[in-house]
């Protein structure tokens, strides 16, 4: 991978020139904000990696190592630095504006950021094997959880004959998103995806999806590397080891993540409800409170199930969502406390409901047995 040089950053006490921030995503918002931080040589930076207690910090004079000190930091986080001797350390970690937060894989109760102040993340599915629309609808109430703009995106569109259908298919189980298919091998459709992705750009999606192959498309250049899949059932190897942002030609900047194998849910009743609206809107009108949408009498999810008009796969996958959330809220009290490291103390409020078995509600529905 072809990486910037590292120098060697003096901090002074004076003013700052933000010009090599820019294409990281420096604004007025974020100048404001390190505005209320000591003025005592500190200077912002973005975190474009991090690896063993140390990170890549894009910063006005460059990118620089530097210590992540007792803060646990994330590629795409706002920092300031400090100089201590001849080491440069993170002072402050400025307040996320967004988290992809995704249950860890090693199936403890902590979550494992993937991504820090993303304005749009894309979801990448390969068209040559067949979708996974429960892995999708997943995908898609992480990034709704976030508070990021999801968009999908169809790759390998030129191994398919017919890309309407796979569009339309995937399209009706992703409300409030834009679907698009792709293929940076022939450069259909990364046109239509350069226009719709916007502000710091993240790109998440199971092994073999072609990621890094997109990635190289939107920033012009081979510089991620890239691997082929198996033949037998097409999944591909981690070529992705870590996360890395890098500036994008067309303005904002790009993250890209190591392959998916599991889409552990952290956390995401804001976005079950947006990935599944349908279903939020039916279990207003259900006859309990408390309805788990299995057999109560008056249950107008299942009468939508009976009669057709919901596919009870959707129900299926969205109340495997809602039990692995409660299962894992509930593994740790300690969980309550990260709430508040991640996402900020609205956040609380939500995980002590569900430590209490009061989450998932009506509005996020299946607040019933586990099914």
């Amino acid at each position: 991978m072809v990486r910037s040089a590292l120098i060697d950053l003096r901090i002074t006490p004076t003013m700052f020139d933000p010009g090599q921030l820019l294409p990281y995503g420096w604004n007025d918002t974020l100048s404001d904000t390190f505005d209320n931080y000591p003025a005592d040589g500190r200077e912002p930076g973005r975190v474009i990696r991090v690896d063993r207690g140390r990170c890549d910090v894009a910063t006005p004079a460059g990118v620089v190592r530097a210590l992540a000190g007792e803060h646990t930091l994330c590629t795409g986080d706002w920092v300031t630095l400090h100089r201590h001797g001849d080491e440069i350390a993170v002072a402050d970690l400025l307040p996320r504006r967004s988290a992809i937060v995704r249950a860890s894989a090693s199936g403890r109760s902590e979550g494992q950021l993937l991504a820090a102040n993303v304005d749009t993340v894309v979801i990448a599915a390969g068209l040559d094997t067949a979708l996974d629309l429960g892995r999708i609808e997943r995908l898609l109430a992480l990034v709704w959880e976030s508070g990021a703009q999801p968009v999908v995106a169809l790759t390998k569109s030129d191994t398919v004959q017919d890309v309407s259908l796979a569009t339309a298919e995937v399209a009706a189980v992703a409300p409030g998103a834009t679907v698009l298919a792709v293929s940076a091998d022939t450069g259909d459709g990364i046109d239509v995806l350069t226009a719709v992705i916007d502000g710091t750009v993240a790109l998440i999606g199971p092994s073999g999806a072609g990621k890094s192959t997109l990635a190289n498309a939107l920033l012009g250049e081979d510089v991620l590397a890239t691997g082929r899949v198996r033949e037998g059932d097409h999944k591909g190897r981690h070529t992705t080891a870590h996360r890395e942002l890098l500036p994008l030609p067309s303005g904002g900047a790009l993250i890209d993540t190591p392959g998916l194998r599991g889409v552990g849910m952290w956390d995401a009743a804001d976005g079950i409800d947006k990935t599944f609206p349908e279903i939020e809107e039916l279990a207003a009108q259900c006859r309990f409170a408390d309805c788990s949408h299995t057999a109560e009498p008056g249950c107008a999810v299942q009468g939508a199930v009976e009669r057709g008009e919901l596919p009870e796969r959707r129900l299926s996958t969205v109340a495997s969502i809602s039990n692995t959330i409660r299962y894992v809220l509930t593994l740790s009290t300690t969980r309550i406390g990260e709430a508040a490291q991640y996402l900020g103390p609205s956040a609380v409020r939500t995980r002590t409901a569900a430590s209490e078995g009061r989450l998932p509600s009506r509005r996020t529905g299946f607040g019933g047995p586990k099914l």
